[in-house]
């Protein structure tokens, strides 16, 4: 599961460590950025393989797209239903609900970090959250899929995505048994590309090139977005 991002980074600065993507059309989301508690249903910047000159000049484009994937052919939203968030990588080349984004519209998603909670007892009731990022401090990039889909009522057109998910690295088993598909810098042209299904991607990122540490419980709100989300705590026992 993966329900909850941070990008400390102002846009510009994400921008800049992402520069092999255009970076026009999200160029007007400055104001929203930094976000230290990022849920699903906003907005965010992500990379999608687009045209950047007819007929056929593809390239790497940040576009702006939020988070809660919902397919082309739902006609509507049923309320109480939210789009789904993330996408399991196991089955995603034949699950209805992906199968077809996975083939060709794959994504980049550009973070800082994200968080997970950890339940101490099993019981669902006594969860400690954890902050994960790079060792490095570097901004990453987790694995998506993306759709676009047409409001009924508005006749709107909104870009959706969730993200890939796989079984945890050593660190992440630790708390959790999922863990968002993180992928290296070198596989970001493959991921992007038209191949149908690059399946060895969708796997572990190295445990010794991240990091977490436990943070405090207000993480739970998204209405708490200020930087001391990120401060460490002693763990709750």
């Amino acid at each position: 599961m993966c329900g909850r991002v941070y990008i400390k980074s102002t846009l510009d600065e994400l921008l800049r460590e992402f520069s092999m993507a255009e970076r026009e059309a999200v160029l007007g989301m400055a104001n929203q950025f930094p976000r230290y508690n990022g849920a699903p249903s906003l907005y965010y910047p992500i990379i999608i393989r687009d045209v950047v000159r007819d007929p056929d000049v593809f390239c790497p484009t940040f576009v702006s797209a939020r988070w809660g994937l919902i397919p082309g052919w739902v006609k509507e939203q049923k309320p109480g239903r939210p789009p789904p968030v993330n996408a399991r990588c196991e089955g995603i080349a034949t699950n209805g609900m992906f199968k077809k984004a996975y083939a060709s519209r794959r994504c980049l998603i550009p973070i800082d970090g994200f968080f997970e909670w950890e339940d101490i007892h099993g019981t669902g009731k006594n969860k400690q959250p954890y902050a994960i990022a790079m060792k490095s401090g570097e901004p990453f990039a987790l694995a998506g899929i993306w759709e676009k889909w047409r409001n009924p009522q508005s006749g709107e057109d909104i870009r959706t995505f969730c993200v890939v998910t796989c079984p945890p690295n050593e660190m992440m088993a630790t708390i959790h048994d999922r863990m968002p598909v993180v992928l290296h810098r070198e596989d970001y042209e493959r991921w992007l590309s038209t191949e149908p299904d690059p399946f060895e991607l969708m796997k572990p990122f190295p445990a010794e090139l991240m990091t977490m540490w436990p943070i405090d419980r207000k993480v739970g709100s998204p209405k708490n977005d200020t930087a001391d989300i990120l401060d460490p705590i002693d763990p709750v026992s």
